[in-house]
């Protein structure tokens, strides 16, 4: 393996490892010392992979999105299937969705440094946006609803947010039972929100 291989192969451990320690203790909880000793290495190897602990947030908030990206890019499924690999991806590891989102915000406004990585972030999500939009529009011309695809795809991202915060909650972990039924009622939902809004505006009109 040569030394550039190695470097990447180093530096997707060390985002594994970093999302891990994140979601298991949480932004405070979090540190790069705690990090190094994980990964056995040293903290100066770290500063060689990103330069500061918020540009590491911005960077695994960038390799999930690049994630998503790859998986809107796979041709041979149909809109309704797209939509369900998208929430189930957020709905199945919900702490992840919830906390990726809180820290987003916060960086958004308070974090130096780190606006061409933001930058970066934008422009993957508009290269997804260039490919699921058209499918958008194809599918609600096929249901024959007048729902815009602006308001559809904003209606999914929010429910999917909502449902990643209620599974995340320690209310709902302890009293309120199965996850998977959950799931697949919003993703039902989910897809079923072009019809809905049809029959809403047909009975009031």
């Amino acid at each position: 393996m040569d030394r550039q291989a190695q470097f990447r192969a180093r530096e997707a451990l060390i985002f594994q490892v970093a999302e891990q320690l994140l979601l298991e203790n949480g932004e405070s909880g979090m540190t790069l010392d705690a990090l190094a000793a994980e990964l056995d290495l040293a903290k100066g190897t770290l500063y060689k992979h990103f330069q500061s602990k918020d540009e590491l947030y911005m960077l695994l908030i960038i390799r999930n999105e690049q994630m998503l990206l790859e998986m809107v890019r796979e041709q041979n499924k149909t809109f309704p299937e797209h939509v369900a690999y998208f929430m189930l991806h957020h709905l199945h590891h919900p702490e992840r969705t919830v906390l990726f989102h809180q820290i987003e915000e916060r960086l958004s406004t308070t974090a130096q440094g780190v606006h061409d990585l933001f930058y970066q972030l934008y422009q993957i999500r508009k290269q997804r946006l260039r490919i699921i939009v058209p499918m958008a529009e194809q599918h609600l011309a096929g249901q024959d609803s007048e729902m815009t695809v602006r308001d559809y795809l904003a209606a999914i991202w929010a429910i999917t947010q909502g449902g990643a915060s209620i599974l995340n909650s320690s209310f709902y972990q302890r009293y309120l039972g199965a996850r998977d039924t959950l799931r697949v009622a919003l993703i039902e939902q989910a897809l079923t929100l072009p019809q809905l809004s049809q029959n809403t505006m047909s009975s009031t009109a």
